[in-house]
């Protein structure tokens, strides 16, 4: 692949350069170039979300460039102040380490194995001493931190900043100095940020690198974007179904931008698909069928796309059940409380599990429930559904 092929791939579905010049300067060099992603585990799954950005540090892994995936297990417990409006409740280490654990194995759907390094920046941050750190936070001013737009609007509304948080973008942009690299990834809420990474490397005396930030992808919701707090999310590690009927949930409104973002689809051909939904060639739940299958295959492969939708077909159009559901007891005792079995049975809480109830999004074999406790031989032997798609097989 040439140089300008490569500029192109790694502009397709680009945000922001900074600056973009050097990009093209920096893939004319003629080795491989150290192309650094940070991400803080403070939640278990990797998302559709991060998995835009992680696609792209994977284009690069394809043009032969060496990926540097950085985990941030120490400034995961300082707390990235980005379009925040208060000071981040800071996570304990146990927290964190639970988290990185779990996104470390998560990686891998979407990385290549090769051109892959993997670091966690508590590596360099934890050992640092007073000295070192002081020489750290030479390398900006109080005036170059309020500069950034979530700073400069808390001050003047008087909220609280704490001087941990100018650490951060610090912190994040010692990272860059640590790895020597030559461009930095990240959401477009990571700009500021990425830019702090080129000011710190300066004053280590490095070439500074290139920031390149991709946009963030909306919920599932359609408005918000994906957030594991919002429960707005698709995971990587969700099974074909979930995948498939999550994307089925999307309004209209933002197939195209996940079209571009969430599935493997080049610009042209996100372009044919939404010409034709406009000129009413393609039906929109045609064009959403053919999104869903694509997510699902992204991560899981052809087979079982096709598969999740025979079974979204079977649940929603012709009012069936799943072929294959798992099997949960029936606590003992004459009666059985609905909503601290929904509970155990699915995850979440028993205010969550009565508020369904009381919507009446809970069916026993088919039929709408709403009483909070049932009689055990009704439940033996019957399906549970939650929602519309949640099914489990309730046993002896």
């Amino acid at each position: 692949m040439t140089p300008e092929e490569q500029l192109d791939l790694a502009l397709r579905y680009a945000d922001r350069v900074a600056p973009e010049a050097q990009l093209a300067e920096k893939l004319q060099l003629g080795r491989p170039l150290r192309v650094k992603l940070g991400l803080d585990p403070t939640a278990p799954a990797v998302t559709l979300g991060w998995a835009v950005v992680l696609r792209k540090l994977r284009q690069f892994q394809e043009m032969g460039h060496t990926a540097v995936l950085i985990v941030g297990d120490f400034t995961a417990q300082v707390g990235d102040p980005s379009q925040r409006n208060e000071t981040r409740k800071r996570l304990t280490s146990e927290e964190v380490n639970e988290f990185a654990e779990n996104v470390l194995r998560q990686f891998g759907h979407v990385l290549l194995e090769e051109n892959l390094e993997i670091r966690r920046n508590s590596e360099w941050l934890a050992p640092m001493d007073m000295a070192q750190l002081l020489e750290l936070t030479s390398a900006a001013t109080v005036a170059q931190m309020m500069e950034r737009q979530d700073f400069s609007k808390r001050y003047a509304e008087g909220t609280p900043i704490s001087v941990m948080e100018f650490l951060y973008p610090l912190f994040q942009g010692y990272d860059s100095v640590a790895v020597e690299a030559d461009i930095e990834l990240g959401g477009s809420d990571q700009l500021w940020n990425l830019v702090m990474g080129r000011t710190v490397q300066e004053r280590y005396g490095m070439d500074p690198q290139v920031a390149l930030t991709v946009p963030l992808l909306v919920g599932t919701d359609g408005t918000q974007k994906m957030s594991q707090s919002m429960g707005n999310y698709i995971g990587v590690e969700d099974d074909p179904s979930e995948m498939f009927g999550k994307t089925m949930s999307l309004p209209d409104e933002a197939m195209e931008h996940w079209f571009q973002l969430a599935a493997d689809f080049d610009p042209d051909q996100v372009d044919q698909i939404m010409s034709d939904v406009t000129s009413g060639s393609m039906h929109p739940n045609q064009a959403k069928r053919l999104l869903a299958r694509s997510v699902a295959a992204l991560y899981h492969g052809d087979d079982a796309a096709e598969a999740a939708e025979a079974e979204f077909d079977q649940v929603f159009k012709h009012g069936g059940v799943p072929d294959e559901i798992d099997s949960f007891p029936v606590p003992a005792g004459e009666t059985v409380n609905l909503p601290a079995l929904i509970r155990d049975a699915f995850g979440g809480s028993g205010s969550d599990a009565r508020r369904l109830l009381q919507q009446g999004a809970v069916r026993v074999d088919g039929d709408q429930i709403t009483d909070q406790e049932v009689d055990r031989d009704r439940l033996v032997g019957q399906v549970l559904q939650v929602g519309k798609r949640k099914f489990i097989k309730l046993v002896n």
